[in-house]
């Protein structure tokens, strides 16, 4: 009977089981209906200061496995930004990415950076009591610029 799991002399490219030798400062993860007004400033701002943004417009390019380049983002970067709104609660791609962020983060290895965009913490209590926890920043009271330039001077500290 053949098992499922394989040893290690395998023929499963290097790529899949290897941490990417690229390290980003910062991975960002946002629902569709948030690009353009929150997550591409954002990213734009961020690599404006400096800083090496895994952002999905940046990253993936045509016939990209979505799931491998984003597990890939996830495992090479020091930095997750959430972008947490009511498109965000209870989609499939972005709760995939937040599931990872958080794991590293727990784990110790990664930093979460959670950033509200029109919602409140009674909405994201409801979504996640320990996300509700971190302090966030809000688009509601800061602009996208004042985010990124905190998010440059948070990950310049931890440099």
């Amino acid at each position: 009977m053949p098992s499922l799991v394989r040893p290690a002399a395998d023929n499963t490219p290097p790529s899949l089981d290897e941490p990417s030798s690229a390290t980003h400062d910062v991975f960002i993860s946002h629902a569709s209906e948030d690009k353009d007004e929150v997550a591409r400033p954002l990213a734009e701002a961020l690599r404006a200061g400096g800083l090496d943004v895994w952002y999905d417009e940046f990253t993936l390019k045509i016939g990209d496995s979505l799931r491998r380049k984003i597990d890939e983002g996830l495992r090479s970067s020091r930095f997750g930004v959430v972008v947490l709104s009511q498109a965000f609660f209870g989609k499939g791609w972005p709760e995939y990415e937040l599931d990872g962020l958080v794991s590293r983060s727990v784990s110790g290895e990664q930093v979460l950076l959670p950033v509200w965009h029109n919602v409140s913490k009674r909405e994201v209590m409801q979504y996640s009591s320990s996300l509700a926890d971190k302090l966030a920043r809000s688009t509601s009271t800061h602009t996208v610029e004042e985010i990124a330039a905190e998010i440059i001077e948070v990950i310049g500290d931890q440099g």
